[in-house]
């Protein structure tokens, strides 16, 4: 059977990291796909970033691959300007996707390309599990001459269902990072995710630590962690420094999933497409220059491939691929060596099996 996949190239190297996913992606299985406009590129062509015509067919679609968004020519603090950015808040809250997946886990042929020591990074290997359409983001803004806000908020069914996420997604032991000593979301927060723990979950370790702690233990001691739940921005930043005990922000994936509405029912016919896409930028500064290293991408793939589409054998498939590809020397600028996105591609297409 085809599986139907909406792809969304983006901005910047978007265009050239999807096209080199979609052969690898072709060498594992039999998949149809549909390419639409997206973030900075639909804002040339249609005035926003997300036309409700490609809202409809991610809708319609087994999963959805987005490459990246945004750049210099479309940055603005102009309010009533529409940014590349507002595409992805819309294709997240439109498609219901709560849950941010994002894994941390250093390969042995990249350890030595991490800022970390070796002896610091080895053995680690967590999940980031981020809520994602709820606080401040998507909270009321307000801004005069003189003045702005941004409000922050959730709702009890907000961290039940990510709690859950995170719980089910754990092995021994949930980090539930807050700011409970000084913001109320905070203190719900910590209650809620102890309550849906001592009620759902007992057999898991749950710790709460404050999210200023927990950046400081990301680089003094990340194997400690097992997964690590927390709200919205918090997880944004706290998965981008994450995301350097890999060596380079080019080598981390992730899966944003849904399932349940707001209110913790069952969202319409069961849970809707995940979108898959590297945690990196589009950058710019690289554009055009075929040096792009499309591994976080390859990786976004082969979560798509487990997450998405529960074809686990050709995930593993893909992650091997990569994996034995680096064992064997591929290194891209960002990795400290001179491969181009053609040549990382064919390392790792010569080692599918």
């Amino acid at each position: 059977m085809s599986h139907r996949i909406v792809t969304l190239p983006g901005d910047g190297i978007g265009p050239e990291i999807m096209a080199p996913t979609l052969e690898l992606l072709r060498a594992v299985g039999d998949f149809e796909f549909e390419e639409h406009l997206f973030g900075g590129a639909s804002i040339d062509a249609h005035g926003v970033p997300l036309t409700d015509e490609v809202l409809d067919a991610c809708r319609r679609s087994d999963a959805v691959l987005l490459a990246a968004v945004g750049g210099p020519r479309w940055d603005t603090t102009d309010p009533d300007r529409p940014r590349p950015e507002q595409g992805l808040l819309g294709l997240r809250k439109g498609l219901g996707l709560y849950a941010n997946l994002r894994p941390v886990k250093p390969l042995p042929a990249l350890y030595d390309a991490s800022p970390l020591r070796r002896e610091r990074i080895e053995g680690t290997d967590m999940l980031v599990v981020r809520e994602l359409t709820g606080g401040i983001y998507f909270g009321e803004k307000t801004r005069t001459a003189t003045s702005a806000s941004d409000i922050c908020s959730y709702t009890t069914a907000e961290i039940e269902r990510i709690a859950r996420t995170a719980f089910g997604a754990a092995r021994a032991k949930v980090t539930s990072v807050d700011k409970a000593n000084v913001l109320e979301t905070s203190r719900l927060w910590r209650e809620v995710v102890s309550e849906v723990h001592s009620r759902e979950f007992p057999g898991i370790a749950l710790e709460h630590v404050l999210v200023d702690n927990a950046a400081m233990q990301l680089v003094s001691s990340p194997r400690d962690f097992d997964v690590i739940l927390t709200e919205n921005m918090f997880g944004d930043i706290l998965s981008d420094e994450a995301a350097m005990l890999t060596g380079s922000i080019g080598m981390l994936p992730s899966a944003s999933l849904g399932g349940e509405s707001a209110s913790g029912d069952a969202a319409g016919d069961g849970r809707g497409p995940g979108l898959f896409e590297p945690v990196h930028g589009s950058a710019p500064d690289i554009a055009g220059r075929a040096i792009a290293n499309p591994l976080a991408m390859f990786l976004s793939a082969a979560m798509l491939l487990r997450h998405g589409l529960e074809l686990e054998s050709e995930a593993a498939a893909v992650e091997s691929a990569v994996q034995r590809a680096l064992d064997a020397g591929l290194r891209t600028p960002d990795l400290g060596g001179d491969a181009g996105t053609a040549q990382a591609t064919r390392a790792v297409l010569d080692n599918i099996e």
